[in-house]
């Protein structure tokens, strides 16, 4: 009577873990990741606008004029204050400012070839 009493769970066990697991993946959809081909979404990015930059004015301070180049601007009724560069340190600004125009060359490169690649297909499928 023990061993029927034990079979008869052992075989409602059996049922019970065959139907769960049969039933667990019948719930499971099929992923449609390379089966659908979505078009490239528009980039709609705007090339950069030029800066409007604010003119700015060189007083070119040598020995010979430097008291010249003070009473004019102390007429002016501007602070004789000025902020100087040596001619190396010159050098080194347009440099820096040609790094700057350079890399904006670069980005405004990259703006075109990612607009390229994303808006060539669509192009030429109109």
């Amino acid at each position: 009577m023990l061993r029927r009493s034990l079979k008869l769970i052992q075989s409602v066990l059996l049922l019970l873990i065959l139907s769960i697991s049969l039933t667990s993946c019948a719930g499971v959809k099929t992923l449609e990741i390379f089966k659908k081909e979505v078009p490239r979404e528009k980039l709609n990015l705007e090339k950069p606008t030029p800066l409007e930059m604010e003119e700015i004015y060189w007083h070119i301070i040598t020995s010979e004029n430097a008291e010249e180049v003070f009473a004019k601007l102390e007429k002016d009724g501007i602070d004789p204050v000025l902020f100087g560069l040596t001619d190396k340190d010159f050098e080194m600004l347009a440099k820096n400012f040609a790094q700057i125009r350079n890399k904006l060359m670069q980005t405004n490169k990259l703006l075109d070839q990612y607009k390229e690649y994303y808006e060539k297909e669509e192009d030429n499928n109109e």
